[in-house]
């Protein structure tokens, strides 16, 4: 036992040292794991930030206006400054270059609300241009305003009781935490993590197999009076220690990352701390090293890292496909979730963001499926290995 112990941390030591060797490829993951908070945050805020100042602007583009002083009055008295819009708006909002809703007033305006009709009145935006498409509510709000307005004067001409056109009133009351609404912009942070950890693993459990059977190194190695689950086992624990490098760099990254945050209501709502960050490893680290041994036993049956690397393209396909169910699947979070890979980390994950606590048996259930990846890729790769070694 103590020899086979001493043989496990001798490869250890051996394929730690092949990966500080390329420090190129090494400190382009490092730098990108510890770059990945503060990058993924400034993007988040800086949309964010955008679509604040373009609220605090309250600038709203009406064509045909001159045939409504009363809509231009009530939109001045809102405080919001009306502005004609371009001649060629729809091709401009189609082709993104102009970012905002155009409301379209038609020539009768006043004539129909003089004679108590309704004009239609067009809110024209694109759904594929973002920006415009994120105003168009509140525009739809402030006409809904005018509306109203306009109504409670008819019926205040006419004598009529205001209330008898709310016979019922309507209060709103949002269950959802601070977290919870904020996980709506940051709830992709648990995916950009996930494939940190994948890609920080990918490059050493193909070089550390089909890497060392192209380079001829593997034979010779085979060689050695070692067992082959010592020489499994060595090589699975330098390649997990790298990915779960790359994890504690990930989670931890987000902490400093907070201070770069540009929108004031962004920082106030994503609470993410050493708590969130340790809870991150929790669910990461078990599906590092389970990763860690899935792409070892993919890159093994391969004699060459380029065929490594197309083989290796299934896992990676699944490892980002699957937490996206979490964002098809209407019907929240399912029990099944927590025993698919990828999207129990994700799922639990987005708990942490929301505040959510979960119970020890919520975190059992991933760590027995990761476990059983984990020892059935690594009984896989030591069968491989005593073939070739028979070969």
């Amino acid at each position: 036992m103590r020899e086979s112990f001493a043989a496990v941390l001798t490869v250890l030591r051996k394929e730690l040292t092949d990966a500080l060797r390329d420090r190129r490829t090494l400190v382009t993951v490092l730098v990108s794991s510890v770059m990945l908070g503060p990058l993924v945050l400034v993007a988040i805020s800086a949309l964010v930030a955008s679509l604040e100042s373009r609220a605090e602007q309250r600038e709203v583009y009406v064509a045909g206006l001159a045939a409504a002083p009363t809509l231009r009055n009530f939109l001045e008295r809102q405080t919001y400054t009306v502005k004609e819009p371009p001649a060629d708006y729809e091709a401009q909002l189609r082709k993104s270059s102009f970012s905002d809703p155009v409301v379209v007033v038609p020539a009768d305006f006043e004539a129909a609300l003089a004679r108590a009709d309704a004009p239609v009145v067009e809110i024209v935006s694109d759904s594929a241009n973002q920006r415009s498409e994120a105003s168009a509510a509140r525009i739809g709000r402030l006409l809904g305003g005018f509306g109203r307005e306009r109504a409670v004067l008819n019926l205040a001409l006419r004598g009529v009781a205001v209330q008898l056109l709310e016979p019922i009133q309507v209060e709103e009351r949002d269950l959802a935490s601070t977290q919870t609404r904020a996980t709506r912009i940051t709830g992709m942070l648990p995916y950009f993590v996930m494939m940190a950890v994948l890609y920080g693993a990918l490059t050493a459990a193909l070089d550390t197999t089909a890497g060392e059977r192209e380079r001829g190194s593997l034979e010779p190695l085979l060689m050695n009076p070692t067992g082959r689950w010592a020489l499994v086992v060595g090589k699975w624990g330098a390649v997990a220690c790298v990915s779960m490098l790359i994890a504690v760099l990930s989670s931890f990254s987000f902490l400093p990352g907070q201070w770069v945050l540009r929108s004031d209501t962004l920082a106030a709502m994503f609470q993410y701390g050493l708590r969130e960050a340790l809870l991150f490893l929790v669910v990461l680290l078990p599906f590092a090293a389970a990763l860690s041994a899935l792409l070892m036993a993919v890159a093994i049956r391969c004699k060459t890292f380029k065929e490594a690397q197309a083989s290796a393209t299934v896992v990676v396909l699944l490892t980002s496909l699957l937490p996206l169910v979490n964002v098809f699947n209407l019907g929240g979070e399912a029990p099944w979730h927590l025993w698919v890979p990828a999207l129990a980390q994700n799922t639990l994950m987005t708990r942490v963001l929301k505040g959510e606590d979960f119970g020890l048996a919520q975190v059992l259930i991933p760590l027995f499926v990761c476990i059983v990846l984990a020892g059935a890729g690594l009984w896989f790769v030591a069968r491989m290995l005593r073939q070739a070694a028979l070969k």
